[in-house]
Order: structure tokens, then C-alpha cells, then sequence
């Protein structure tokens, strides 16, 4: 009997050991959906090779131990293509899916999730938002299965705009964006916050302009020196970036622009073009990063010749393995639940999931485009760098959410 009892406890206490470790060993397969074609395929390209960089790193170097698989999935920057690419997904299996380039692809996806999941018990999705910026994501079409792991528009623009107040030469500015959701919010919120914090500055002129369709600039940079303008802002992304830092350069004209992407594919190369400028982002990272993410960036140069400068794709695998380990599962649900609140350590200090809207909380940076000094790191290899001025804690950035966040159960 005593035998008996102590091979039912020890069985015990192995089942509870297995339990702990569930996840260890087993590999998580990531569906990513953005731009593998048409006018924003080198930015996808760039970003897909930088999520499975990252998951290639990171697999089994976590508190869970588990691998990561990222496998590519075209949704050609479009809402419709992208429900096609969920379907793929859920067919193919896949139970956790990440997307970024597009606040209308974003929709999409969380409404296809959010729908799955509800007719689908037991065959729950994850949706890791890595670059969609639409703050109504976190805020009215807030859904449980959806967590951002970048700083949303109006959280950029509150720290773009607590630094721009102090730069005295700002006083007449042209907005110029995209028109979609994300062009439409950064004018928005651009004119919200700088008539709080410096309403003598004047907007000298606005456009917004079809998204992906515009190949020529000229003559939107000729409305820009017609109206006077001291400095341009734009939210603009990919070709459309690209093609007005050559328009500027086409036309000399050398007024400081203050952009969110001016650092990601091809943009750079178009900015080393023209010379010496004066051009600032606002980012959750920036490109002279030390430490691991330093290394991931020399190692990813090495390997690809290419910049790695999507830096959610490091947050996101440490967030999904600092909650699988916690809820000793790699099933969505229980990840989902353990996601909520987590904080890990990141490049840039502590970030953290917040659990009322699952927008992560994180430090920002502003940079300045300048000329690489030695040991600085060489953007695109232009022998240009994008130079930290200012680090911001989150809280500068935070804004409040109107989420009325439905869990399951």
C-alpha cells in the first residue's frame, strides 16, 4: 500500500512538472499578412525577414523555451485580401497572426479574428498589431484578441509635438499625408496638439493625397514653397515617403520635415540623395541602439544587407514567450490572459502590455538625420544615421483609451 502510494505521488509530481513545462520545446507558428507585391513590397519584405530574424534568435532563448516559425502570407496592403489571408491562416492552422502595414488591413483582420473566435471555441486566434497605428483600435474597435505593439498615432504625436513646442525656427507648417485613416489622424492630432502647446504656430497649408497611387510629388512640393511653410510633417510611409524626399531634392527645397517613417525601406537612401537635411522622427527605437538589439542589427546587416528597424518584432516574440512561460501554455487563450498587464524588458527600459486596451506602454525617441559619425550606425549604407536627441519616458506619450475591453468567459 505504502509502494502504491508512493508511485501515485511521485506519478503526481511528474504530471505537475510536465504541466509547468508544457510549452517548453514546442514551436509557435506566427502567420504574418502585410505587402509581399505592389508599391509597399520592399517594406513588407523588410519586415517579414525581420519577424523571422527575430524568431530565428530568439527560439528556445526564452523564459518559455518554445520556437517561433513566422511564415508569409501576401495580403497586397488590402482589407479584402487580408480576409483572404485570415482564412489561409485558419486553414493552414495557424493560431497566432501579425500585421501591421495598413489601419484598414488592420480592421479587417480584427474583425475576421473577433468573428472566428466567437463562432470557434477551442480554435481561438491571436492578432499581434506590429505597425497599424489607428488609435481606434485601442479605443472603440478595442477587442481582447488584439494587442499593438506599436505607439498608436496619438501617442507619436503627443511626443513629436512636446518636442517640436521647444524648437524655436517652428512657426508656419505644411501637413501633408496619405489619405487614409492613419494621413487623416496625424493632421488631426498634429493641429490638436500644437494649438495646446504652441498656438502661435500656424498650419501654411494641408493635402492629403491617394496612398500608393501618386508618382510624382512635384507638384505637391511646389504648393509647399508657394505657401511659405518653414517646416513640413507627414505621417507618410514607403514609395510615398520616398517619392517626396525626391521631389524635395528635385526641387532645393531644404526646410526641416518631421515624419514618423523616415527611416524604414528606401526613404533614407532617397534622403543621403539630396545631401545634408534636416529631417526628425518620432519612433518607439531608432538605429544606434546597443546591447542585444544592437547586435540583431549588425547581425541582420550582415546577413541580409538590410536594416533591421522593426524593433516590435523583438518585443513582440519576448511578450509572447514572457506569457506563454506564465501561463505555462502556448494555447491563445491563456496567452491572451497573460499578455494582459505583462511587462518584460525591452531595448528602451521596461514596456508593458496595458491591460485595459492592450496598447503597449513604452519609451519614445526623437532623431535627427545626420551624417554617420565612426562606430555610429550607417542607415541603408548611405553614411547617413538617424541620432537619438531625446528619449521620452512612456508616460509623456500615454494617452487615455475609451476601450470597454469584452473578455471571453
Amino acid at each position: 500500500m505504502k509502494n502504491s502510494l508512493k508511485i501515485v505521488a511521485v506519478a503526481a509530481m511528474v504530471a505537475a512538472g510536465g504541466a509547468a513545462h508544457a510549452q517548453k520545446g514546442e514551436t509557435v507558428r506566427i502567420a504574418f499578412m502585410d505587402p509581399l507585391s505592389g508599391p509597399f513590397a520592399n517594406v513588407g519584405q523588410n519586415q517579414l525577414k525581420s519577424w523571422q530574424f527575430a524568431a530565428e534568435k530568439l527560439s528556445g532563448k526564452n523564459p518559455a523555451g518554445v520556437k517561433f516559425e513566422v511564415v508569409g502570407f501576401d495580403n497586397k496592403g488590402s482589407p479584402q485580401e487580408s480576409l483572404n489571408t485570415v482564412k489561409a491562416a485558419v486553414d493552414q492552422g495557424f493560431r497566432y497572426i501579425t500585421q501591421g502595414n495598413g489601419s484598414g488591413a488592420a480592421t479587417a483582420i480584427l474583425d475576421a479574428v473577433s468573428k472566428h473566435n466567437e463562432r470557434n471555441p477551442g480554435k481561438e486566434i491571436v492578432y499581434l498589431n506590429y505597425a497599424a497605428v489607428d488609435p481606434a483600435l485601442t479605443n472603440e474597435k478595442c477587442d481582447f484578441w488584439h494587442f499593438r505593439l506599436d505607439a498608436d498615432t496619438s501617442m507619436k504625436m503627443e511626443a513629436l509635438t512636446s518636442f517640436m513646442k521647444d524648437q524655436p525656427k517652428v512657426k508656419s507648417v505644411y501637413l501633408l499625408n496619405q489619405n487614409y485613416s492613419h494621413g487623416q489622424q496625424v493632421a488631426k492630432y498634429f493641429k490638436d496638439a500644437i494649438a495646446r502647446k504652441r498656438p502661435d504656430v500656424k498650419i501654411a497649408g494641408e493635402d492629403l493625397h491617394p496612398i500608393g497611387q501618386v508618382k510624382d510629388f512635384a507638384p505637391y512640393v511646389a504648393k509647399i514653397k508657394q505657401s511659405g511653410a518653414d517646416t513640413v510633417l507627414t505621417g507618410n510611409w514607403g514609395q510615398d515617403l520616398t517619392l517626396l524626399v525626391k521631389a524635395m531634392n528635385d526641387a532645393g527645397l531644404k526646410i526641416p520635415m518631421y515624419t514618423y517613417y523616415a527611416g524604414v525601406t528606401g526613404t533614407p537612401t532617397a534622403l543621403a540623395g539630396g545631401g545634408d537635411s534636416e529631417v526628425y522622427v518620432v519612433a518607439y527605437g531608432h538605429s544606434n541602439h546597443t546591447g542585444e538589439i544592437g547586435q540583431m542589427g549588425a547581425e541582420f546587416k550582415k546577413k541580409f544587407n538590410d536594416d533591421y528597424y522593426t524593433f516590435a518584432t523583438y518585443n513582440g516574440i519576448q511578450l509572447l514567450s514572457a506569457a506563454m512561460a506564465k501561463a505555462k501554455s502556448t494555447n491563445p487563450v491563456a496567452v491572451a490572459k497573460a499578455m494582459e498587464g505583462l511587462s518584460v524588458k525591452s531595448f528602451g527600459g521596461d514596456v508593458t502590455m496595458r491591460a485595459s486596451d492592450h496598447q503597449l506602454q513604452q519609451s519614445m525617441y526623437i532623431t535627427k538625420w545626420q551624417k554617420a559619425k565612426p562606430g555610429e550606425y550607417s542607415v541603408e549604407n548611405t553614411g547617413y544615421t538617424f541620432v537619438p536627441i531625446k528619449q521620452m519616458d512612456p508616460y509623456v506619450s500615454s494617452t487615455p483609451t475609451s476601450c470597454q475591453m469584452k473578455r471571453p468567459g
